[in-house]
């Protein structure tokens, strides 16, 4: 079963996301800051993250780079109330990484999901 970090600090987006995902078969690890995020990371492995861009602690864009910097191929997905994500290409961590603005339907963060996890494995074309 596939297991899948959320970094979100809004609870009831986490519950949300997880939800959708172990309904789906998807083993969930949840964290409520940037910081719970990378020691829960460096504690286990996961197949995937989904990332909230602006934390309370430290910004979404970090711990991204720092996931990536420990799994360079990892399967990321950043969320986002805000609509321009356009920042996200500046830094080589943060490529390939699907960006989904918040609110999202559950089937938007499957497709993304299944998306950013098939462009890891060398399945899909870099730019999805």
């Amino acid at each position: 079963m596939p297991r899948v970090l959320i970094i979100d600090d809004q609870k009831d987006v986490r519950a949300m996301i997880a939800i959708v995902l172990r309904v789906n078969h998807y083993e969930v690890a949840e964290a409520d800051s940037g910081t719970a995020g990378l020691k829960t990371f460096a504690e286990s492995a996961f197949d995937a993250a989904i990332v909230d861009i602006f934390l309370g602690d430290i910004s979404g864009v970090e711990v991204i780079a720092s996931l990536r910097e420990r799994a360079p191929g990892l399967p990321v997905i950043a969320v986002s109330g805000m609509t321009a994500l356009d920042f996200m290409e500046q830094s080589p961590h943060l490529a390939n990484v699907i960006c989904l603005q918040k609110p999202f339907r559950p089937s938007d963060l499957l497709q993304a999901l299944w998306k950013v996890q098939a462009a890891a494995a060398g399945q899909l074309p870099t730019a999805v």
